[in-house]
């Protein structure tokens, strides 16, 4: 019988973070543990650890993971702030355990530094490029702002009646009319 081959480590990883999304969408980010996603995926714990060398490396890879995917909506969309602005609420809403592994919990990634990761650039680079101008801190404004709104929408600390009033208020502040 031929040696079975060496599992493609990028593949092991992609299935490990999905399921840890997945998880943590259906059950909250406590419910996602090593011991867990190894019963989830049937495979045991060590071939876990031979991809992520414990949970907060598999966190920061979900975290990874969500900023790529957050690029990619907004630029799916028009460089249009109104558009943008909806994809980037749009996404908060639809993957609400991945934006917290995103912006609320600890994580050993580098932002706005030189040494920034790739996917994180690239969405920062989703809002920035819809202002034209090479200053960031329209862009930083514009993104502190939505993230404000998707994530006190998201705990109900706002009426959800005034969210399209909010959402236009941001707009109309942000492009000066």
């Amino acid at each position: 019988m031929p040696p079975r081959p060496a599992p493609d480590l990028d593949v092991r990883r992609d299935l490990v973070v999905r399921a840890a999304r997945d998880l943590a969408e259906s059950e909250g980010w406590t419910a996602v543990t090593m011991r867990r996603l190894a019963g989830e995926l049937g495979v045991t714990q060590p071939v876990l650890y031979s991809a992520f060398t414990g949970r907060q490396a598999l966190l920061d890879a979900v975290t990874l993971a969500g900023f790529a995917d957050l690029a990619a909506a907004l630029e799916a969309v028009e460089v249009d702030l109104l558009v943008r602005m909806r994809a980037y609420l749009d996404f908060a809403a639809a993957h609400p355990r991945v934006y917290d592994a995103m912006f609320t919990m600890s994580t050993g990634l580098v932002f706005a530094a030189d040494d920034t990761s790739e996917p994180l650039v690239r969405a920062f680079a989703g809002i920035r490029d819809v202002f034209g101008e090479p200053d960031d801190v329209r862009a930083e404004v514009a993104w502190s702002a939505l993230h404000g709104l998707a994530t006190l929408e998201a705990s109900g600390r706002l009426p959800a009646s005034r969210a399209e009033a909010r959402f236009d208020l941001v707009h109309r502040m942000l492009t000066g009319a």
